[in-house]
């Protein structure tokens, strides 16, 4: 048995036309992969953003109730290393530079071997002390947390000194290993590739070739990172639109370049086929840019997903089964005959995958410290903490890493050892002093009808929904034996 996962940072599912039939994305291998594998019309993120995200991957369970972004837990179990252990050949392909980064440095060396690349977005690539030449600029990209400029900014700049010929970008040669990969490899039994491109994730920089196939009469500044408020022209809006389609194009060029293969050394008749992202991208809409700094809203909760299982072989399907990035690792381990950690909260997805048979009636999701969110795919309740409550929140863990730094001594002057969790296989764990990180709360919470309003536009008011949405978010947190002090920050009653 064979496995593949192509793995996209940042793709909004409203911008492929096999998802949105009014989408103007030119994406022709994303609509071929629709027609030869199961398409999920309720894929839901769990915990953003991109390594949270990936722990979930590893450890089949949710990571935000508990800790921000930071590297695997001693007591974590990692669905790469566990195949490896259990004689499954493992590689890493990624351009994604958080894992070269404190918070992300142990999840690469998981795997049986791995290959990086450098110089997306602002990694720390290239050196040069002389300040990069920038152009007039819309916007300068802010920091996360909406304040300052973005510590990646000039690195960036830096970067696309080196990044001009398409040959140069960080995607192709991912893909280009990845092709090399399945050349040397596709007649071997018992591997699993997985492959990452940190595309389309901003800055929206790509090929010239790309953004010729959208052509348009902009003449401002430059605009290919947006973040935070949406306060620019209709025109710069719509620019930089553009320029993340024309990505989405070049991720659906290099994706044909993997289907291509899998026609041609006939693997569909041997290989799982995983495709799909860690979370979508607001371009605008709700006045807002990327994630983190407004509510979870669909177009970056709502993602797309496809499978192929050749054991099954269902094409051309569609299935309305709520999934997450939590299913994804025991669906792995299972399709390779691997036990599956008594911890895991995910669910093996052969099932949905079959028959459309549902594995859970909700899903949760959110960020540390922002609204704890569920849905049950008709329905999207965000709960906002307590104003009063809002800095309340504490990290758990025995790995003391932001996404670049080591946890400060003023924040390690705040850290207890408290007794284990039931996940943490008897490990005390260290409780940390945090905050509130990215101040949604001043949005409070809302609750969505997506039947009636799928782009979310407007808050409803239902009492019955709410106390049954809020009943399903308890039951959720304690079967992630959430700490009490994240339901009381909610205002939870428990």
């Amino acid at each position: 048995m064979k496995a593949i996962i192509v793995f996209y940072d940042t793709l909004n599912r409203r911008y492929l036309p096999c998802y949105n039939p009014e989408s103007t994305t030119i994406a022709p291998n994303f609509t071929r992969l629709s027609r030869h594998s199961v398409c999920f019309e309720n894929s839901y993120v769990g915990s953003m953003p991109c390594i949270p995200a990936r722990r979930e991957l590893h450890t089949g369970r949710y990571n935000f109730l508990h800790r921000e972004w930071g590297p695997l837990e001693p007591f974590d179990d990692s669905m790469p290393e566990l195949l490896k252990e259990n004689g499954i050949y493992t590689h890493l392909i990624s351009d994604h530079l958080h894992y070269w980064e404190d918070g992300g440095s142990n999840y690469h060396t998981r795997y049986s071997s791995w290959e990086i690349i450098r110089g997306q977005e602002g990694d720390h690539w290239k050196g040069q002390k002389a300040e990069p030449e920038i152009p007039l600029v819309v916007k300068v990209p802010q920091k996360q947390q909406g304040s300052g400029t973005s510590g990646l900014w000039r690195y960036d700049w830096v970067n696309r000194q080196h990044i001009k010929e398409e040959e140069d970008f960080p995607q192709t040669k991912c893909f280009d290993r990845a092709c090399e990969f399945l050349e040397v490899n596709h007649g071997e039994d018992n591997w699993l590739l997985h492959l990452e491109t940190f595309d389309p994730h901003e800055p929206f920089y790509v090929p010239q070739k790309y953004l010729d196939m959208y052509p348009e009469d902009y003449e401002g500044k430059h605009f290919d990172w947006p973040r935070g408020a949406a306060e620019e022209t209709t025109e710069e809006i719509a620019h930089c639109r553009r320029q993340y389609q024309a990505l989405v194009t070049m991720c659906d060029h290099n994706l044909g370049r993997i289907l291509d293969l899998m026609d041609q050394y006939r693997m569909w008749d041997d290989t799982l086929l995983i495709v799909g992202t860690d979370h979508g991208f607001l371009l605008a809409e709700h006045g807002y840019w990327g994630k983190n700094q407004m509510p979870y809203y669909n177009e970056v909760a709502h993602t797309p997903l496809f499978i192929w299982d050749p054991r099954y072989k269902e094409q051309d399907v569609r299935r309305q089964s709520l999934v997450q990035m939590i299913d994804w690792m025991p669906t792995l381990l299972h399709y390779f005959d691997a036990p599956i950690p008594e911890d895991v909260q995910g669910s093996v997805l052969d099932n949905v995958i079959k028959e459309d048979v549902p594995n859970r009636e909700y899903a949760l999701y959110g960020v540390f410290s922002g609204h704890v969110n569920i849905t049950d795919g008709d329905y999207a309740y965000m709960r906002a903490p307590l104003p009063e409550k809002v800095d309340e929140i504490y990290n758990y863990t025995l790995e003391p890493r932001h996404m670049n730094s080591r946890f400060s001594p003023e924040e390690m002057q705040t850290a207890v050892l408290v007794p284990p969790f039931s996940f943490t296989k008897g490990c005390p764990v260290l409780k940390v002093k945090s905050k509130d990180k990215y101040k949604v709360g001043r949005f409070g919470t809302r609750l969505y009808d997506l039947k009636a309003d799928p782009e979310e536009k407007t808050p409803i008011q239902n009492e019955e929904v709410e106390k049954r949405m809020i009943r399903a978010m308890i039951r959720a947190m304690k079967d992630n034996d959430c700490p009490r002090e994240q339901f009381e920050r909610l205002g939870l009653k428990v």
